[in-house]
């Protein structure tokens, strides 16, 4: 006991005169009492970030001190408030309820390595030693390859340093046997990287991909059988849910994501929030295009126990599940969900493709409580908190080029609500901007359903809305069959109700 006091107090004195040479007055960062003075420009800025307030430099110097962005005043409070925000990074709060054990280690990994090199910079190599022993420690537990070699790199020096031979082949024996496996987590990585890359491609280009995929699956499940590590299971089940999802088919899909879960449960000490959530997602997805609400409301119902509210992955899987109830028609859980998603208190802080995803949502919603409310009671008496058709119906608002998917939406709403209507001429109008889009802005390799849904509902206006006249119909509902709905959370891909149906409900507005 003596001993190992001794060495904590030779450390403590280490680290003194480290600080004592080198601290500095003030350690600025964002704390609760900073952010509690309010007249501070440097709060001010902050909260305005936060809130998604400004969209470039021009707007926040304008904002903050009625200046160009080029005025030395912005400049500076810009390169301090950066500063600032990065040493906020050291003093993250980890321990927050729904983040996994296996997270706050490898938080705790990073920020630890930090000290250690930044000690033996200063010469403080006992100190160093003593912090990559803990690192060491926790890297065993939840295998963190990468830490295990670098602590034990450090170590194995600091044994020569100190003589002890027995230490060294310790420590070397360590770097010897997980090498390999980091070599292979290193290439399981590259493997998944290749698929990622050109996964969210237009699907027509996919044929390539196809072709190699089988051998990257192959090589995956080969590494996951000669070594034990998470990153290489992570990687291969990731993999094959792209695989099977890329050829359509759903049941390995979940197959997949259920081995995946199992995984988990089986090797609870690996459990990673943001991998969960993504193999929860994607069933959801293919609960989607299996069009199966029974099995897919209860994956939601047990999901969303784990999930964090309002976080990223909370609202994207809320998205499939909104999707999954109007795919099946099932509308009143559809509003339950749309209004419990933009009822949450971080729908706010959503960037503006997101939120203006939902609010696309919002209007087929308010078009289905006017279209199917007029024979279903439990519809009919759904109301939406600020949902204006007739304001909705003028909109004409501009998007960006990667957003134009929700013009178009926009403009389909449109037509739909005045059908609704019978204002047929105005119908025409709309479809007419939408044949605008089809010839000109939308590549038909990647919104290839989406004009074919326009072309269709260019025969119904060239048929002057009579549905039993329009000819060539045949020719773009079998093109919508031959390529069915398909939705990676690509917007170019949504389609809030399928256009096989949407088509279902226009030709029952004929004249």
């Amino acid at each position: 006991m003596g001993v190992m006091l001794c060495m904590h107090m030779k450390n403590l004195i280490e680290l003194s005169k480290i600080v004592t040479k080198r601290k500095i007055r003030k350690i600025e960062i964002f704390d609760d009492q900073t952010l509690r003075t309010k007249k501070s420009k440097f709060n001010e800025f902050y909260e305005a970030l936060r809130d998604g307030k400004f969209k470039n430099d021009r707007e926040a110097a304008n904002a903050l001190y009625g200046c160009p962005p080029t005025d030395s005043k912005y400049r500076q409070l810009k390169s301090r408030f950066r500063k600032r925000l990065l040493n906020t990074l050291f003093f993250l709060d980890i321990n927050l309820p729904k983040t996994a054990n296996y997270d706050r280690a490898y938080y705790s990994c990073n920020k630890d390595w930090t000290l250690a090199q930044t000690l033996l910079w200063y010469n403080a190599p006992n100190s160093a030693a003593q912090i990559a022993r803990q690192i060491f420690t926790n890297s065993l537990k939840y295998q963190f390859t990468d830490f295990i070699i670098k602590s034990a790199r450090m170590l194995r020096q600091h044994a020569v340093e100190e003589g002890d031979e027995k230490v060294y082949e310790e420590y070397d024996y360590h770097i010897k046997q997980y090498t390999p496996v980091l070599e292979a987590e290193i290439r399981s990585e590259e493997l998944y990287q290749r698929v990622i890359m050109h996964y969210y491609k237009p699907f027509r280009k996919h044929q390539d991909l196809e072709q190699r995929m089988d051998s990257y699956c192959n090589a995956l499940l080969g590494l996951s059988e000669q070594y034990e590590s998470p990153v290489i299971s992570y990687y291969m089940y990731l993999v094959w849910i792209y695989r099977y999802e890329m050829r359509r088919d759903f049941q390995m899909m979940l197959a997949v994501c259920e081995q995946a879960e199992q995984y988990v449960e089986e090797h609870p000490v690996y459990k990673q929030h943001r991998k969960m959530t993504l193999f929860q997602t994607k069933k959801m997805a293919a609960y989607l295009h299996l069009r199966n609400f029974r099995e897919g409301r209860a994956n939601a119902e047990k999901c969303l126990r784990a999930l964090e509210e309002g976080s990223e992955g909370w609202f994207r899987f809320m998205e499939y599940y909104f999707l999954l109830s109007m795919h099946t028609r099932n509308f009143t859980q559809a509003i339950a969900i749309l209004k419990t998603a933009q009822g949450n208190s971080k729908f706010k802080k959503l960037d503006k493709a997101e939120s203006q995803k939902w609010h696309v949502f919002k209007g087929y919603v308010g078009y289905i409580i006017e279209r199917e409310g007029k024979t279903n009671p439990v519809l009919k008496m759904q109301t939406l908190d600020g949902f204006q058709p007739n304001r909705l119906i003028k909109d004409d608002a501009h998007f960006p080029k990667d957003q134009r998917i929700f013009a178009v939406h926009r403009l389909i709403l449109q037509a739909l609500l005045l059908l609704e209507r019978r204002r047929f001429t105005d119908v025409e109008e709309r479809i007419t901007r939408l044949k605008h889009y089809a010839n000109r802005q939308l590549r038909k390799e990647e919104y290839y359903r989406t004009v074919q849904f326009i072309r269709l509902l260019q025969q119904l206006s060239k048929a002057d809305f009579l549905a039993d006249e329009a000819s060539n119909v045949q020719k773009y509902t079998k093109a919508l069959q031959q390529t069915p709905f398909f939705y990676r959370g690509v917007i170019m891909e949504l389609e809030v109700l399928p256009y096989e149906l949407l088509w279902d409900y226009i030709q029952k507005y004929s004249r």
